[in-house]
């Protein structure tokens, strides 16, 4: 499976990192209150998180809507993907948010997800530019 997603090329995966991010971010917009009650993530985090997706998710369409991916663009997204990860394992760690275990669960897993797509990404980008060497 995962020789499958490396071989993805990486107008795809821009496409399906801007399609899980419109999709996060309308599903925190939506549903922030009853997530906040189900995870124990505070409401406001969940709001404003979705919010921020938005414009994330336009601007990593645009750059897959591209002939040719800009690479300083295709690095802003996976340097973002990264701080995304980091961020959401280190509000917890550093004691800054205390969610319940389905909370912590959500966190890790959309973690681990946001920082598959910045390796499959930059392999992506990586094998692009070697292929022009």
């Amino acid at each position: 499976m995962f020789k499958i997603l490396l071989a993805l090329p990486l107008k795809t995966l821009l496409r399906i990192d801007a399609a899980t991010c419109l999709a996060m971010g309308l599903l925190l917009l939506a549903a922030s209150g009853p997530l906040a009650t189900l995870t124990a993530l505070p409401p406001a985090l969940l709001f404003w998180a979705g919010a921020l997706l938005l414009p994330i998710a336009a601007f990593m369409g645009a750059t897959a809507l591209a002939a040719e991916p800009h690479r300083l663009a295709v690095g802003f997204i996976v340097i973002g993907n990264i701080f995304w990860s980091l961020a959401s394992i280190a509000l917890p760690v550093a004691g800054l948010i205390a969610p319940n275990g389905l909370g912590l669960a959500f966190l890790v897993a959309q973690a681990a997800a946001v920082l598959l797509l910045a390796e499959l990404e930059l392999s992506a980008m990586r094998r692009g530019r070697a292929a022009l060497t």
